[in-house]
């Protein structure tokens, strides 16, 4: 039945509350024909049914209908686009819920050692070519070097220090950031500048090395290279915001319609909306500023600067284009797991060779990591205090003992503020006490996963298997344990940690197999860890993510009278083999109703 417009808005105005919206929507899908509609298609939906349908219809940004091919008809007017899908696979766009966006836009810009496994002489030699490159920033222009892959140095155990560097020509300070993000390689004129000697103390949340003689050995973890940062050349804005344009583009190749930048300064925010104003933001821009530890003395006081910064960027209620919002804070509570830095919090210590190579005797040693970076009462204050400003805390936890800790102070906020919608997420969770797995489901808490790191691969294979021992390496990276206990896993690529690959990683997370490059060196499955179905994959990446980032109302599925952020794929990651899914290309990416991505092969009628 067709309505006038003064019915559509007698409609409208019958609306109230949240549900206006929707029902606005409903109203308008009745009385015009869509923007555009796809049909013939094989349409996962991500529903609470997970249904597949044949078609979608789109009108002003949202999804006004859903169904058959024959239903979709009676939306096709003089002025309708019509998109013959031939069979291909459409879903709900990726959400990324734990990325790093403008520094991995950066780091295609820059001197990037891209995750490459290298020999000490390889590693020289790229970062010498880098110099060479830029000749015209010596004698004291610095060089900062992304994306080394310092676990899988040839051969397996290389370690390298400020001599690395000293030895290459030139007198500029270098760092060299691992893809972690977690540890820094400097030469003597990076820690000359910093002030970084021998009688520096450890930074709370970091260290600084030193070799045999006492003196800094070059190599800085967490905190401890915040002297270097803090000398390095700031991004102009003109910079920040071509560094934001570069990560849009890449993460719509991927399908990426939505993510959350879990570790945001300021000028992160600022290059991200200023890309908004200008109407070239192509994905929903959700941003986590961090508290430091030092900071956590006065949990109101550090509240309030995040609560500030919501006021200043956050864009309010979503609408169908993308908007900059801020509504989480990113705290870390350890640091890595793997070695050489093994700054990860653990329950048991870390297992120490006291035979040789050849023949190795693992046995605990005197070191379970540092102490969790947040004190647990300080914890708990800031936890609190974000939950009754209306941020949900987003914390980085990698080793067991920071697990614990991050649900101890949930529970505690539980208790204070029963029924607040606080949606905490844990990131990463790559050890979890097996009398922890329950607790995330009790406690409503996100287990954000990086799935990439569930497959075999020389840092957790050579390495984390020894210095964790045998029965905590079965139960690592524990996606699909977290998922048979309840816990709602979402995905977070951790980008630019590791290269920006969602399909290969997601298809890790089924498969827990090493990446197609590795797997010939590196076979087998990881552990005992069952891991997800595809179905639970594509969720965690969908629906769970956007219930992650409080969307789950206007977009992670398809539905009527959600907002059109969807994504058309070459195969069915449903139905194709599992190691398949690493395969799945993007063919087009579209928020909000507006197709922000099209590779060559779509067709339109």
């Amino acid at each position: 039945m067709k309505i006038n417009a003064r019915q559509v808005g007698m409609l409208v105005a019958a609306c109230v509350g949240a549900a206006a919206e929707l029902c606005a929507a409903d109203a308008l899908a009745e009385s015009q024909p869509a923007d555009v509609v796809y049909r013939n298609g094989h349409i996962y939906t991500a529903d609470p049914a997970d249904s597949v349908q044949q078609a979608v219809a789109i009108a002003n940004g949202r999804l006004i209908y859903i169904g058959s091919n024959a239903g979709v008809a009676a939306y096709i007017g003089p002025t309708t686009a019509s998109v013959d899908l031939h069979g291909r696979t459409l879903m709900p766009g990726l959400i990324d819920g734990h990325m790093h966006p403008l520094e991995g836009g950066a780091h295609l810009l820059t001197c990037n050692l891209n995750y490459e496994q290298l020999t000490i002489e390889q590693f020289q030699a790229r970062i010498q070519a880098c110099l060479n490159a830029t000749k015209s920033r010596e004698p004291d222009g610095w060089l900062d070097v992304e994306a080394w892959y310092q676990q899988g140095m040839l051969p397996t155990g290389a370690r390298m220090s400020r001599a690395t560097l000293d030895a290459l020509n030139t007198t500029r300070p270098i760092t060299v950031s691992d893809g972690y993000g977690h540890t820094e390689l400097v030469n003597s004129r990076a820690l000359q500048l910093a002030k970084i000697s021998r009688s520096t103390p450890d930074p709370v949340g970091g260290a600084i090395e030193h070799d045999p003689s006492g003196e800094p050995s070059g190599v800085l973890q967490d905190a401890g290279y915040a002297g270097i940062d803090a000398l390095l050349p700031k991004m102009t804005k003109p910079q920040a915001e071509a560094a934001a344009r570069q990560a849009l583009r890449a993460i719509a190749q991927q399908g990426v319609t939505s993510f959350l930048d879990a570790d945001a300064p300021e000028h992160d925010i600022a290059a991200f909306e200023a890309v908004q104003k200008s109407g070239k933001l192509t994905a929903r821009a959700h941003f986590a500023p961090r508290i430091d530890p030092v900071e956590a003395e006065d949990a109101r006081k550090v509240v309030a600067a995040i609560v500030a910064l919501r006021n200043t960027y956050d864009q309010g209620p979503y609408t169908p284009a993308p908007t900059v919002t801020v509504r989480n804070a990113k705290l870390f509570l350890d640091g890595v797991i793997n070695g050489p830095a093994f700054t990860g919090a653990l329950l048991k210590p870390y297992l120490v060779n006291h035979g040789t190579p050849a023949k190795p005797d693992w046995a605990p040693g005197p070191s379970r990591g540092p102490d969790v970076y947040f004190p647990a009462t300080k914890l708990k204050a800031v936890v609190l205090e974000l939950a009754r400003a209306g941020i949900d805390p987003h914390m980085h936890v990698d080793g067991d003992r920071a697990v614990q800790e991050a649900l101890d102070s949930i529970a505690a906020m539980r208790k204070a503020m029963p029924g607040a919608d606080i949606r905490p997420g844990l990131a990463h969770c790559e050890m979890v006490a097996p009398e922890d797995f329950a607790r995330f489901a009790q406690l409503n808490v996100f287990p954000v996963l990086s799935m990439q790191w569930e497959g075999p691969s020389p840092d957790n294979i050579n390495q984390l298997r020894d210095y964790i021992g045998p029965e905590r390496a079965a139960i690592a990276e524990p996606n699909g344990l977290l998922a048979r206990a309840g816990a709602a896993v979402a995905f977070g690529s951790d980008w630019p940690v590791d290269p920006l690959n969602e399909w290969l990683a997601l298809k890790i997370g089924v498969t827990r197999t090493a990446s197609p490059a590795i797997a010939a060196k590196y076979p087998g499955r990881l552990g005992a860890d069952p891991g997800l179905s595809p179905i639970q994959a594509l969720r965690a990446a969908t629906i769970i993510a956007a219930q992650e980032l409080h969307e789950d109302d206007v977009i992670g599925s398809l539905e009527r009278g959600k907002f059109a952020d969807l994504i058309i794929l070459d195969r069915d990651p449903l139905s194709v083999a599992p190691e398949d899914i690493a395969n799945v290309k993007v063919l087009q990416t579209t928020v909000g109703g507006r197709i922000v991505y099209e590779a060559p092969g779509m067709s339109k009628e």
